[in-house]
């Protein structure tokens, strides 16, 4: 964990922003800086997406909340691409000036260059987020920003023999994701893994992908104050050609989520308990 702090006669810590700053670093360890200056004391950048393929299709999932300094917006973080032989996704995680930027200018070469495989358009995305980095890096790394820009991209172009899913790093290098591994998360990982490596397999059916899904984000949302509703999902069947989008509020699906912390509640009621003697036995012989 690295703070970049930045004051100057105009501007000094005082103990209640010294609080606010350990609060946000307690919430998200691994993704805070603050910066002090002429136009906002404290920024950071946090997202929540989740891709999932299984044998069906792909999912996507991403919450729409965006910090900077104090103020909190909601705008959407899963772009798409769709025409005959052609759907895929874009989800990133990172400084949102950097993502707008490379989604412009993969839009602006959608327009005149074509692909027949969702690896080639990865590659292309990819040099997209080289370009920015070469034009952006070097004035945000000495801003004390890093460019951090992780991308999920699926779908299934013309040529492709099945839907794909793919993470692509800042550098531009991606991985594939396949058996063995059917789901990624960018941004914040930590919360919300348990419930999908304990359901989700190739064979799961979208329906349960989608569930598993809004579990994992509800974790992260209870134990992070940087993740929340609205959520954005995506759905796309194996060989359709076609995405589905379809946004929730938390009015939605409130009772989904007080519903699971109930059903946790019962199991572990269930639990046997039998295991636990030989512990509280030694208790029970050190206290007489």
């Amino acid at each position: 964990m690295r703070f970049v702090l930045r004051y100057n006669d105009d501007h000094f810590i005082t103990p209640s922003i010294i609080v606010k700053i350990y609060m946000v670093y307690e919430a998200y360890k691994s993704s805070v800086i603050a910066y002090f200056g002429s136009h906002k004391f404290l920024r950071y950048s946090m997202t929540y997406c989740l891709g999932i393929k299984v044998k069906e299709g792909l999912l996507a999932l991403a919450d729409t909340r965006i910090t900077s300094g104090t103020d909190t917006t909601v705008k959407k973080k899963i772009s798409i691409e769709q025409k005959d032989g052609f759907s895929l996704f874009i989800m990133t995680s990172g400084l949102r000036s950097t993502r707008d930027k490379a989604i412009v200018y993969f839009k602006e070469l959608l327009e005149t260059t074509e692909y027949n495989k969702l690896y080639k358009a990865v590659n292309a995305f990819g040099e997209q987020v080289k370009r920015v980095a070469s034009e952006d890096k070097a004035s945000l790394e000495k801003a004390g920003f890093n460019f951090d820009l992780n991308t999920i991209i699926g779908g299934q172009l013309k040529d492709d023999d099945e839907h794909k899913l793919f993470l692509l790093y800042p550098e531009g290098n991606w991985v594939e994701l396949g058996q063995g591994a059917p789901y990624v998360i960018i941004g914040n990982s930590g919360h919300g893994k348990a419930i999908l490596n304990r359901t989700l397999n190739e064979d799961s059916s979208l329906k349960l992908a989608l569930k598993t899904g809004f579990l994992s984000f509800d974790s992260t949302r209870v134990s992070s104050n940087n993740v929340d509703f609205p959520i954005d999902i995506v759905l796309y069947k194996k060989d359709s050609f076609h995405i589905v989008e379809q946004r929730y509020e938390k009015k939605d699906l409130e009772n989904i989520s007080v519903q699971w912390a109930e059903e946790l509640k019962a199991a572990l009621e269930h639990i046997s308990e039998d295991w636990l003697d030989v512990a509280f036995n030694k208790l029970a012989k050190e206290t007489t």
